[in-house]
């Protein structure tokens, strides 16, 4: 059975707070499980759907920060001919990914653990 996202999701947080303990990142909560009221007032707290998972609030080369929108590694994002897939919440997460990079952001897919490990040690190393 594949890996959770959630727990992938701990696991790069854990991995960033061990190896960059200084840098400063929070995490998108729509992903999380809570009750009618919570989910509403979460909602009603965020600019828009779509927003990524992991935010590092740290300026590094020529960008702002870092977005990372974490998926099991098994988990297809781009079809064979580089599209994106046809999937309504994959493309408003494209679609978001996109405004940053036109913002001055690094945002991007991360496929599982090692994906998402290679891009921070590139990005804050």
């Amino acid at each position: 059975m594949a890996e959770k996202e959630q727990d992938i999701h701990i696991a790069i947080c854990k991995y960033i707070k061990l190896k960059y303990p200084n840098t400063i990142f929070t995490s998108e909560s729509s992903g999380i499980r809570v009750g009618w009221y919570q989910a509403k007032m979460l909602k009603e707290m965020r600019s828009s759907a779509g927003l990524p998972d992991i935010m590092i609030f740290e300026p590094r080369k020529s960008y702002y920060g870092l977005f990372l929108e974490v998926k099991r590694e098994d988990f297809a994002v781009y079809k064979k001919d580089g599209g994106i897939v046809s999937n309504s919440h994959i493309q408003e997460q494209e679609e978001m990914l996109y405004r940053l990079k036109q913002r001055g952001y690094l945002a991007s897919f991360v496929r599982g653990f090692d994906d998402a490990k290679v891009l921070i040690d590139y990005y804050l190393g």
